[in-house]
């Protein structure tokens, strides 16, 4: 509907709108497996809707249910689908789609047990067309949860839209020619030709290609930019004007990784991750990737949120870099004399100048402290890896999970024994306080060193109308379109 409104306004002779995405084809092949990857949120979202989504102002909007309301205190969800089909023509019924979303839950669930899914206890058909969310205990941004992309609602043969793929001639390889689902009719009911405004031509592909394309016109937009490719826009000679900074809050930084051998013991250390942490020189960060309004932090969760007070600070946060550095070369001399030399950390980053600057930076600094480090792939097998998600919701138990047990990362057993204990507390107040003793005690342990915000960018051509920065880094293709003037 609002890809109709745009395109009342718009020139006749306008044509579609254009995108590329950094990524890898992979990602529109196996989205489910390569999420959190931009490519792959990008497809779910326009092609396999969940029961609500996310508008570029990070507001709920209706997708694939039209309705819902909430009932039983917090305890009831219950949604009202719109008419719709599934790419092979069949009617989406409400228990096709329960038995999906059950299925995307109990996935969820194992990698964020403490989350706002925690609670749900089923999801059930009421009629052909009314699904009903049943929660043990009434809970906070279940829908924030709903409108994320692994919760899209997939068959085999695809999504339900709001677009679809289209095969097409003459559309080089590698690119996706995307057509709304909804369809306009005439007065006989016979589809409409779809104006060629409506099309949209999506490619996932590296960084420096997508810029390229833009800078010769061929592309309207380039979404999924992170930190590790903001150094390639001004040798490109991108218009500042161009560029768009998503203002997102979320976790980027290095988290320290489950090992075994002599890695492993090494992270056992409760001083050894303590002097890693506190190694690392935040204040150079702004230096190195110069967006205006970009905060560094120490802190794993970011602000006080849904917390009963602030954020627990770091213990170190206050000490000046030279007395840091001393403290961890004190700690490793003491390694040494109990073990022998350290072994080598493995550092794991995306590929990207970007992540090539931060290496840098976290080689020299850990070497300043006496510990040796390399840079290996996201696929490999590593010590450090890096951790750069935007929030799915605005809440301490959002960045906890991101980090905890379930995600193999070097936690705290009491952190998590509190987590529990939160999904199991009998008021909210409770809840709360068991959420705020994880996080100091997760925030003492030192298994993820925290960084600063996620950086998202895209870069957008004067052409397009539509397009809005978005606190959750959300940007639906059918809010846009091309102008001819």
């Amino acid at each position: 509907m609002m890809a109709m409104m745009l395109g009342s306004c718009s020139d006749e002779g306008s044509g579609p709108v254009t995108v590329s995405v950094i990524g890898d084809p992979a990602d529109f092949a196996k989205p489910l497996e390569n999420l959190p990857d931009p490519g792959s949120k990008l497809f779910l979202e326009t092609t396999a809707q969940g029961l609500v989504a996310f508008d570029a102002d990070g507001e709920i909007l209706p997708a694939l249910a039209q309705r819902w309301i909430v009932e039983d205190d917090g305890r009831s969800y219950i949604f009202r689908l719109r008419r719709a089909f599934w790419p092979d023509g069949r009617k989406v019924l409400a228990k096709d789609v329960g038995r999906l979303l059950m299925a995307r839950i109990e996935a969820l669930r194992r990698l964020d047990p403490a989350g706002p899914l925690d609670a749900v206890r089923d999801v059930v058909a009421m009629t052909g067309e009314v699904i009903e969310i049943r929660l043990a205990a009434p809970r906070p941004y279940v829908l924030q949860m709903l409108a994320q992309p692994q919760m899209a609602i997939l068959s085999r043969e695809g999504g339900t839209g709001p677009y679809r793929r289209e095969e097409r001639d003459g559309v080089r390889a590698g690119a996706l020619v995307l057509t709304p689902v909804e369809r306009v009719t005439n007065e006989s009911g016979d589809e409409l030709p779809i104006p060629p405004w409506q099309t949209r031509i999506v490619r996932a592909e590296r960084a420096a290609l997508a810029i390229t394309r833009f800078q010769q016109d061929k592309a309207d937009l380039v979404l999924g930019g992170r930190f590790s490719d903001l150094p390639l826009l001004v040798p490109a000679g991108v218009d500042r004007d161009d560029v768009r900074i998503d203002p997102v809050q979320g976790l980027l930084g290095l988290a320290m990784m489950k090992q075994d051998g002599a890695n492993g013991k090494l992270l056992e250390d409760d001083g050894v991750r303590r002097a890693i942490s506190m190694a690392i020189d935040r204040s150079r960060l702004p230096v190195l990737f110069p967006v205006g309004g970009w905060a560094t932090t120490e802190q794993i969760v970011p602000g006080q949120f849904d917390l009963p007070g602030p954020p627990a600070v770091p213990d170190w946060s206050g000490l000046p870099m030279e007395d840091r550095w001393a403290q961890g070369q004190a700690i490793m001399k003491r390694w040494r004399s109990d073990n022998g030399d350290p072994p080598t950390l493995r550092v794991a980053l995306p590929a990207g100048p970007g992540s090539t600057l931060l290496f840098g930076l976290v080689r020299h600094d850990l070497g300043m402290i006496g510990l040796a480090v390399e840079r290996v792939d996201m696929a490999a097998d590593a010590d450090l890896r890096l951790v750069d998600e935007v929030a799915a919701y605005d809440s301490a138990i959002w960045y906890l999970g991101r980090i905890g047990c379930a995600r193999k990362v070097h936690c705290s057993a009491e952190a998590e024994a509190q987590l529990q204990a939160a999904s199991l507390a009998s008021s909210l107040d409770e809840r709360m306080a068991r959420v705020a003793q994880a996080e100091a005690l997760m925030q003492a342990h030192n298994g993820f060193i925290a960084l600063g915000a996620p950086v998202r960018w895209s870069l957008v051509a004067q052409r397009l109308t539509g397009f809005m920065p978005s606190p959750r880094a959300r940007h639906p293709l059918n809010h846009l379109f091309r102008s001819t003037n």
